[in-house]
């Protein structure tokens, strides 16, 4: 026992002696310390620098013998130099202070003396003057003097939160930069150092916190994020509410390891908070934000603490969760490929608390900021995906939100309302999303289309297939197929019908006529090429999947239907009716299907043309039945059925529209009949028999056509004058041929060179006719006046007409030679130029013997 008493006896001596080693140097510096002199301060602060310097790195140094004199002469005359004139005797007082914290044995000890000298050099006065420290480096250093205090002092620091809170207050707002991050790390250690009693004081710091987070220097922003992670979770609850606004805005930072920093907060709250439950629906949001990150390491970080909340989740609410954890549902049979399944913990946090997230979902992505409503696009698919066959409560208000957020402009926004409709899709049985969308469908079509297609391509085949009739023939109503004329809207009607085919295919049989129906019309309706060319595509495609070679074949087997039921309100169409169009491209696109429905297209053709019907609808008509007429073999006459309805045609179509009636409408309207006539004489589906009976019927009005104003039905009537008498020119009596040549000789005056040769090759035409009857005798006082109409024009200015006129003659000559020789001698001394009486009266004189 004696040994152990010695030893203690002889540490005891031992410290005393430093005590009094120490003491006896620091009274030989501290005199200088209260200089009058800036210099002797500064040489006595270097001196005693120097003194604490060898102290601290002298082995064996007993913190305790530093102890006393630290706190009895030191420290006091050391705070009162924070505050000395001269800016470099406040730099060594402050690195002194820091030295003797980390010498001292009570370092806890300085506290009441040292937080409020800080605060008296930090704090400002008021808001708006500048701290009393006006160094910024100075303000750093005390700064991190506080931090070394919190760092020493631990829980010893709980009695001088004020002080040091209001050091922090002032830090955080500081202008300099380095000061405000030294700050935040100061507050983030003081929370953890006073965990009991923190909380008192954190609402102080929150504030500043908000003013710094928006700083321009990232690296404050990030610090910033940090301590104010620390302050929430050791300090008042409450003031998550004043915190999440920022946090929020700080997720569109354009600096990840700014996201990266709200992500690891967050994730800690929802893990470490103690009132974090109450906060599970403000929090969630932003960390399932991050998971769209664009950066992959946000993702990652984001994905590690989701699944790190979820189990801790699930760990703690183990009870409520056994059935589930025991008979664990596997995951639906048509889940999306290539995405992993959240864990029952996460999926249910989503479920349990979709209620109150989904309302600011709802209203973020309309926002009038663009990064507000892409954020919220992109987790809406997120929370859909977590919450599976759940969103089924909640269908109305996702739709509704779907529908607004289809009609941004934003690419990115379009994009995930696509995907979140897709996982309605997969998650919602059709029978009830169907109860929803359609109603909406049949009223404001424009709103649902697209997110219709979308829901569609997420449906599981089988769960589609019994609504797909359905689905297909409200698609194929007037009121949502030709509500708009709108590209947009008939791309996304298009869209509807592409997802059914694709998700569909073989099904899609049973509902081919109304899918065809919709694809006429968006061919029919749309001004863009591309547009008709997708609905093309999708045509063959739907002809794929009914296993037929190609869309004719789909023509073959439902034209008729389709006509019928186009056809049935025929009698309201007017120029702009959706009809009329889809009945113009019915009738011109199927080709050789169109053969075996004229009993659908003739009636209405009939009813559509009469005079009292909409003249632009029946210009439109005539123009689509020319088309037609032009290629009847492959169209009309594809299966040699149309000569039945030659008559209605002819008689009930085309006469009544050649009639003359005065109006530049009605003189077109005339054009595009005659066109008409001219394709049906010219398009090889007629007879000789049938010409001869459509020249009994429509001989009259054409000639009537001759004397119209413009030059095109002029034109086109002398060419089926000419067609006429080519094919029935023999079976014609002498009245018809009589009445016919008059009309052909004032086209010789026409102002129209084109016009002119095609009455001066009618005319020959009609000469072969006279020349081919038997009664030529009949026709001789004509032919003698058509010589005579003729030489006047023998002499035209144009040569290409004379020499036209020259070649009638020559064919004319054959039949009263003797009248023409007469004829051309009674008028040659009158023209220009007898050269070309000449060559006729040659060719008359050479032909003689042989026509004797």
């Amino acid at each position: 026992m004696a040994a152990p008493a010695e030893a203690v006896r002889d540490a005891g001596l031992t410290e005393a002696t430093e005590v009094a080693e120490l003491s006896r140097a620091l009274s030989r510096l501290l005199p200088g310390l209260e200089a009058e002199s800036k210099l002797g301060r500064r040489r006595a602060l270097e001196a005693l620098q120097r003194e604490l310097e060898e102290a601290a790195a002298r082995p064996g140094a007993d913190p305790a013998a530093f102890q006393g004199p630290w706190a009895r002469l030191l420290l006091p005359r050391l705070l009162r130099l924070l505050c000395d004139p001269a800016e470099g005797c406040r730099a060594l007082a402050a690195h002194l202070l820091s030295l003797g914290l980390r010498l001292a044995a009570r370092p806890h000890d300085a506290l009441p003396r040292l937080l409020p000298a800080l605060a008296a050099r930090m704090a400002r006065p008021a808001p708006a003057r500048p701290p009393p420290e006006s160094c910024e480096e100075l303000r750093l250093a005390l700064v991190q003097l506080l931090g070394l205090a919190v760092q020493l002092g631990g829980a010893a620091l709980a009695p001088h939160l004020d002080d040091a809170v209001r050091v922090l207050r002032a830090a955080l707002l500081d202008p300099f930069a380095a000061v405000r991050r030294e700050g935040c790390q100061c507050a983030a250690d003081l929370a953890r150092a006073t965990p009991d009693h923190f909380h008192v004081q954190s609402e102080s710091l929150v504030g500043p916190l908000m003013q710094t987070i928006s700083h321009q220097h990232w690296k404050v922003r990030v610090a910033v994020i940090e301590a104010t992670g620390s302050v929430i979770e050791f300090g008042a609850g409450k003031s998550v509410d004043d915190v999440l606004p920022h946090f929020a805005q700080r997720l569109f930072d354009s600096v990840a390891q700014v996201r990266q920093a709200v992500t690891s907060v967050v994730g800690g709250w929802l893990l470490r908070l103690r009132d974090r439950y109450s906060f599970f629906h403000k929090l969630i949001p932003l960390l399932l934000s991050s998971l769209s990150d664009e950066m992959p390491e946000v993702r990652q970080s984001a994905v590690r603490l989701w699944e790190e909340v979820g189990l801790q989740w699930q760990e703690e609410n183990e009870v409520d969760l056994k059935d589930k954890l025991d008979f664990a549902s596997p995951p639906p049979a048509h889940y999306p490929q290539q995405t992993s399944r959240p864990g029952l913990g996460c999926r249910e946090l989503v479920f349990r608390n979709l209620s109150k997230i989904l309302p600011a979902i709802c209203h973020d992505i309309t926002d009038w900021v663009v990064g507000t409503r892409v954020k919220a696009a992109q987790l809406l698919p997120v929370l859909l995906l977590h919450a599976e066959e759940h969103v089924t409560q909640h269908l109305e208000t996702v739709l509704w939100t779907l529908q607004r957020a289809y009609a941004d402009e934003e690419t990115a926004v379009v994009s995930s309302c696509a995907r979140s409709a897709e996982l309605v899709g997969t998650f919602v049985s059709p029978e009830v999303f169907l109860k929803l969308a359609l109603p909406v469908l049949r009223k404001t079509p424009s709103s649902i289309l697209v997110v219709l297609a979308s829901i569609i391509r997420g449906c599981p085949r089988d769960a589609l297939q019994p609504h797909l009739q359905v689905i297909a023939t409200e698609l194929a109503q007037p009121c949502v197929c030709q509500a708009s004329e709108n590209d947009l809207y008939l791309e996304h009607l298009l869209l509807c019908v592409q997802a059914l085919v694709s998700v569909c295919q073989e099904d899609c049989s049973t509902a081919c006529l109304p899918l065809m129906e919709v694809l006429l019309t968006v061919m029919a309706v749309s001004g863009a090429n591309t547009l008709r060319d997708k609905a093309q595509e999708t045509m063959e495609s739907l002809a794929r999947v009914k296993k037929v070679p190609s869309s004719q074949d789909l023509y073959h087997r439902h034209l008729g239907p389709c006509l019928q039921r186009l056809t049935t309100s025929h009698c309201d169409w007017t120029a702009h009716a959706g009809e009329l169009r889809q009945f113009s491209l019915v009738s011109v696109h199927p080709g050789p299907a169109l053969g075996g429905a004229l009993q659908h297209v003739v009636p209405t053709l009939r009813a559509c043309l009469q005079p009292d019907r909409d003249p632009h609808m029946r210009l439109r008509l005539f123009s689509t039945l020319s088309s037609l007429l032009l290629r009847p073999q492959d169209t009309v006459d594809s299966q040699g059925q149309f000569g039945g309805y030659l008559p209605t045609v002819v008689e009930d179509i085309l006469a009544p529209n050649l009639q003359w009636r005065a109006g530049k409408t009605a003189a077109a309207i005339r054009m595009a009949a005659v066109s008409c006539l001219w394709a049906l004489t010219t398009g090889g589906v007629l007879l000789a028999p049938q010409v001869w009976e459509v020249q009994q019927v429509l001989l009259p009005p054409v000639l009537a056509m001759l004397e119209e104003d413009a030059q095109s039905p002029r034109l086109v009537a002398c060419r089926i004058v000419s067609v006429f008498l080519k094919s029935s020119g023999d079976r014609m009596g002498p009245d018809t041929l009589t009445a016919i040549y008059p009309e052909l000789l004032k086209r010789l005056d026409d102002v129209s060179n084109d016009v002119r040769m095609a009455a001066i090759a009618a005319l020959v035409t009609w000469l072969h006719c006279v020349q081919s009857t038997g009664e030529k005798s009949h026709y001789q006082s004509s032919v003698q006046y058509l010589y005579k109409e003729l030489l006047v024009h023998l002499d035209d200015p144009d040569h290409t007409v004379q020499d036209a006129v020259l070649e009638v003659l020559r064919e004319g000559s054959l039949l009263f030679p003797d009248l023409l020789v007469q004829e051309i001698q009674a008028v040659m001394h009158k023209h220009r130029s007898t050269t070309y009486c000449e060559q006729l009266l040659q060719h008359v004189q050479a032909a003689a013997p042989t026509t004797q």
